[in-house]
């Protein structure tokens, strides 16, 4: 297995995408800033140390895709193209503006970004049309996809699953972003998802819980998940609103940007001093 070696790169690079979460979501005063918060160390591993990708041919056939299918959680996967440079960093200020290309959703026409994310519970069959393509087609690219948790109580999640399995797809890593938290509040008192690393075991997947927070599992988990066979689901346990002590937990922030520039200062010193 590969070692990771100095982290200093990552953990500065999601700073960087924390911050411009913060700043894209509270500029458009709209967004959905605690579930890209909860995302952002596994989407900045992804993007900055195993991804192969080349920000001047994003349609380069052989790259590597990434599918976001909790696709509201856009503020963190643009952050991550433009400080990979595949558009200017500026134009996320642009965010969820009207006439901007950089929708509350992520969408496809965007460089670098592989598929459009919206009505939720679709991309991971997204992401296993593109794995099976590269099959067919004997490419040996890699698919990763993000889903989550609350996403993870569609019907349509447990049919691609069982997919995936069927086709045997070797080159599908998918993480599950476990931050606990949708829309209207906990997810375990909405609509509990028990054991979902025993539930993806049993619909033949390879399964794998790890800090969602902490790079050095989350590259080890990516070194297994590339040596076993067949669909490989990591479960990340995350937390909402990560690095911001008031949006931590908090299902309030699922769907709504820091409210004053006060708040959003301190936001940015916490995050800073992390």
């Amino acid at each position: 297995m590969e070692q990771l070696g100095d982290i200093s790169l990552l953990k500065d690079k999601a700073k960087e995408i924390r911050k411009l979460i913060l700043l894209m979501t509270f500029n458009a005063k709209s967004g959905h800033p605690g579930g890209s918060l909860s995302a952002t160390d596994i989407i900045t591993y992804l993007y900055f140390r195993e991804l192969r990708i080349d920000p001047k041919r994003p349609d380069w056939d052989d790259r590597d895709r990434f599918v976001l299918s909790k696709g509201h959680a856009s503020p963190a996967l643009y952050a991550a193209l433009a400080l990979r440079g595949f558009f200017p960093v500026e134009k996320l200020f642009t965010f969820r503006k009207i006439n901007s290309e950089l929708q509350g959703h992520v969408v496809n026409h965007i460089p670098g970004v592989d598929a459009t994310g919206g009505s939720l519970g679709q991309g991971l069959s997204n992401a296993i049309g593109m794995a099976l393509s590269g099959l067919i087609r004997k490419k040996d690219y890699r698919v990763f996809a993000m889903i989550g948790d609350g996403e993870s109580q569609e019907g349509s999640i447990w049919e691609a699953a069982m997919s995936a399995a069927h086709y045997k797809l070797s080159n599908l890593i998918v993480f599950l972003d476990r931050n606990m938290i949708q829309l209207d509040g906990f997810t375990e008192n909405i609509m509990s998802l028990g054991d979902l690393e025993m539930k993806f075991s049993s619909f033949g997947w390879k399964t794998r819980t790890i800090n969602g927070h902490d790079f050095y599992e989350i590259h080890d988990a990516v070194e297994w998940a590339k040596e076993e066979i067949g669909p490989k689901m990591i479960i990340a346990k995350t937390v909402k609103g990560k690095g911001v002590s008031f949006m931590e937990n908090n299902p309030e922030y699922h769907g709504k940007p820091v409210p004053n520039q006060e708040l959003l200062n301190k936001a940015i010193e916490e995050i800073e001093r992390e």
